[in-house]
């Protein structure tokens, strides 16, 4: 019956696509078309608007955007009309009294810049904060005025169906089983997404792309999707570049700059920053525990104050050489060093059954870590005759080293005494990869492209833990553990595209990975290896319904392989009573993803919609059980990820930017979906005994965030935005709902050659994660926020460079950091 109501609500989703697609169909017209591009450099002009009245019956009005082209064409009735075209901060072209009488092509038109430059000014474009493509939706970093002086988490938490919890755990439609990338690879920080939302500085983002049901080319990683960000890079012809100072409260003080020099035979730039931060957040857990009858035994209220500092440095530096018109050779060097220190208080109050209190507790924390990286790729790119005929082959090194150390001082009212204990957390990270892509145009409209990729990987994480005895320190053997962490992959993927009408194109692909990992953990001797192969075949259909709408169908197989935090049994110990404990006997978790993709284009509206259904099979699962007692006798409650058997995830997902105004764009976004797990799980306690419990699930889950940006008068841009994440059960209890809002100022100065910005960040110092959590042995109820409220001033200045014009050239090869460029673009 289960499945039965699974598939009704299913074909209601699909109806109603197909109904919004019905009423988007319009009555044969004439057909407008035509081209627009920039005066200065014959470029086009994507994301212009055209607006077409009819000059005798003002009623019938049309219109529609260029696409990346320049390319426009829209239905109107026969008749003579007014038409104008337009895009921020160029001329506006008028025409009057165009006869259309049968399809009408008004050829190229070109539009020139609205403000006075000189020859050798880079110009960049105001894009959309948000671009929305069938296939993936583009969030455009630079134009975010909310995100300046903060880092890579405060961008993914704008990105739309993107969120970031308050410890960095980044989800994709309310799915954590999701990639990301950084530069199309999966090297380095990447594998420590959680640690790269700290480090990384917004400033050195340009983008971040969304593809939820990637295909072939893409790797099979990420049940949810892919989201790929984007690093800056040098793209423009001559010298030119920018920097920008950041001050804020509580202290964030930053630097930041990129520099481009590009010549006729070579392309140099670099990106450099500089942060000296302060964070302070808080987290609680009121704890209520029960006997067998369920009565109250005690209450034990836990809360904690952190207080970390972290100050870091990051280089870029890149070198593209252009040996012959057709071939290029790119090389990359990325060092990054990062020194923190934290503060932290744990206070515990001990109530009897009466709520009595008893005592008190306290814990304090000395925490030191410093992290380095250093990773160098190496590429090249040969272009053949035909256009979009190219072979690129690309390998990428990298080494990351985190070192963490912790004196912990525990202080028992009760007891009247006072314990040590020391913790250290190193982590050793090498990875190679290497990774080969061919395009090959087949005909008039086919596409073929095949590659290789081969990712090798290892881990080594030795965890100690030691306490005070006497005068000596005795180290605890039962946590204390080296990890150790091996992968590789091979991967070969073939796809083919081509249409099979003018309306209709299609894309099909097969991905082959081979995977061989290893799970050692050296202490215990406790060693594991899982070997295993699979296909991921995808498929994508795509119907332009007119000129401005297209409908897309698509499926495609992914996995998920655990690593990380996820696979580690060893974690710190602030808190010795509540923590997180990884399982290293997780399995890979394999997912079927459908999806049937609806967008259309009016004069200043974009609309993208999407039903969608994942299946998974052994999915992960964040469960708490209470595990044992510490030395005092206080129950120990472990929060782990386990594999459960299927996860059935259904729902809804729209995004928009309208443009009501020159002065006003509105971007939103609404994720809705239920979800449905099924499954038991049986573990072993500290003391031994066996327990089992029931998982099964089902919830309904939601969220949306909307972005406003406006022009005030003195030309002050100002932007705010608002994410609401509505309540929703979980299997063993509920998480609450949660309102935040962020709000920026921005105004150019100094002839535009600068920007000032301020920004809050959180305003309301709501965002945080509650919830409720009820076992058989105990209740209760925990709140964290890793960052309060945020305060940031930022002033960039940009040398041979223009905020409001567009970019006149771009970087050769594959600059926009997907897998092998070139995908046919399913629009």
């Amino acid at each position: 019956m289960k499945r039965l109501k699974t598939t009704k609500v299913l074909l209601m989703l699909l109806t109603l696509m197909f109904g919004i697609t019905a009423l988007a169909q319009n009555s044969k017209k004439s057909i407008v078309s035509g081209t627009v591009v920039e005066t200065a450099t014959n470029l086009p002009l994507e994301y212009a608007s055209i607006f077409a009245q009819n000059e005798n019956n003002a009623n019938i009005v049309s219109g529609g955007m260029t696409d990346s082209k320049g390319h426009y064409s829209f239905e109107v009735p026969n008749g003579s009309y007014y038409i104008k075209i337009e895009f921020l901060g160029y001329k506006t072209i008028e025409l009057h009294k165009v006869a259309v009488n049968g399809d009408t092509n008004l050829g190229v038109k070109k539009v020139a810049d609205d403000n006075q430059m000189l020859d050798e000014v880079l110009v960049i474009a105001e894009k959309s904060t948000v671009d929305i493509k069938l296939d993936k939706k583009v969030y455009n970093v630079g134009q975010d005025m909310i995100v300046k002086g903060g880092t890579a988490g405060d961008v993914l938490d704008n990105v739309p169906s993107v969120t970031v919890d308050s410890e960095g755990a980044v989800s994709l439609r309310g799915n954590e089983n999701v990639k990301v990338l950084i530069d199309g690879k999966p090297t380095g920080l990447a594998n420590n997404i959680q640690e790269a939302m700290r480090i990384l500085s917004a400033e050195s983002i340009d983008k971040v792309e969304v593809i939820t049901n990637p295909s072939a080319r893409y790797e099979a990683e990420g049940g949810a999707g892919i989201i790929n960000i984007v690093l800056k890079k040098g793209k423009a012809q001559g010298i030119n570049g920018n920097v920008t100072a950041t001050v804020g409260d509580p202290r964030n003080y930053g630097l930041s700059g990129n520099v481009n020099i590009r010549g006729e035979k070579y392309n140099f730039y670099t990106t450099l920053s500089y942060r000296d931060g302060k964070v302070k957040g808080y987290g609680r857990n009121n704890n209520q525990y029960l006997d067998a009858k369920g009565n109250t035994t005690q209450f034990i209220n836990e809360y904690k104050d952190n207080n970390r500092d972290r100050e870091s440095y990051d280089g870029t530096f890149g070198l593209d050489y252009y040996l012959t018109p057709s071939l290029t050779w790119s090389n990359n060097v990325t060092v990054r060093r990062t020194n923190g220190s934290a503060y932290n208080t744990v206070d515990y109050q001990y109530y009897d059954p009466s709520y009595v209190l008893q005592y008190n507790r306290d814990r304090i924390e000395n925490r030191k870590s410093d992290y380095n990286s250093v990773e160098y790729s190496t590429s090249f790119e040969k272009k053949f005759k035909k256009e979009d005929h190219k072979l690129t082959v690309e390998a990428t090194i990298s080494q990351d080293r985190s070192n963490d150390m912790a004196n912990i001082s525990d202080i028992n009212d009760h007891l009247n005494k006072m314990s040590y204990e020391r913790n250290s957390n190193n982590d050793k990270y090498k990875n190679g990869l290497v990774k080969v892509d061919y395009t090959l145009p087949i005909g008039k409209n086919g596409n073929f492209e095949a590659g290789y990729l081969g990712t090798f990987k290892t881990t080594t994480n030795n965890f100690s833990l030691a306490n005070l005895t006497g005068n000596q320190w005795v180290t605890n053997t039962k946590v204390s553990n080296i990890l150790e962490y091996k992968e590789q992959v091979n991967a070969f993927y073939a796809q083919y595209g081509d249409k099979i009408t003018d309306k209709l194109n299609f894309m099909v692909g097969l991905r082959w990975e081979k995977s061989n990992i290893d799970v050692n953990q050296l202490v215990s001797k406790d060693f594991n290896n899982k070997k295993y192969d699979d296909f991921f075949p995808s498929l994508f259909l795509n119907y332009e319904l007119d000129d401005s709408s297209s409908l897309s169908v698509s499926y495609s197989k992914r996995i998920m392989r655990p690593r990380g935090h996820f696979l580690n049994p060893f974690s710190n110990y602030t808190s010795d009573i509540n923590f997180f404990q990884g399982n290293p006997n997780l399995d890979p978790a394999k997912t079927n993803a459908f999806d049937l993709g609806y967008l259309k284009r009016w004069s200043g509206f974009t609309l993208s919609a999407s039903a969608y259904l994942n299946k998974t099979d052994d999915t992960f699962q964040f469960v708490k059980r209470i595990a044992g007692t510490n030395a005092s006798g206080t129950p120990i409650t472990v929060s782990s990820p386990i594999n459960l058997a299927t996860e059935y995830r259904y729902g809804f997902d729209f995004t928009l930017n309208y443009t009501p105004f020159k002065w006003w764009k509105l971007n939103g976004n609404f994720n809705f979906y239920r979800s449905e797990i099924n499954g038991d799980y049986t573990f072993t306690n500290f003391d031994g005994t066996v327990e089992k419990e029931n998982f099964d699930q089902n919830t309904y889950a939601w969220f949306t965030r909307i972005t406003s940006k406006i022009t005030l008068p003195y030309k002050i841009d100002w932007q705010v935005n608002g994410m609401y994440r509505a309540p929703y059960d979980t299997s063993q209890g509920r998480a609450k709902g949660n309102l935040s809002a962020n709000t920026s100022l921005s105004k150019d100065i100094l002839k535009d050659k600068a920007t000032i910005t301020f920004n809050v960040s959180d305003i309301f110092n709501s965002r945080k994660r509650e919830s409720d959590t009820y076992l058989p042995q105990s209740i209760s109820h925990s709140e964290m926020q890793w960052r309060g409220r945020q305060i940031n001033l930022s002033f960039t200045y940009r040398f041979n460079q223009s905020k409001m014009n567009r970019q006149k050239q771009q970087k050769p090869g594959n600059g926009d950091g997907e897998q092998g460029g070139g995908e046919m673009e399913m629009m």
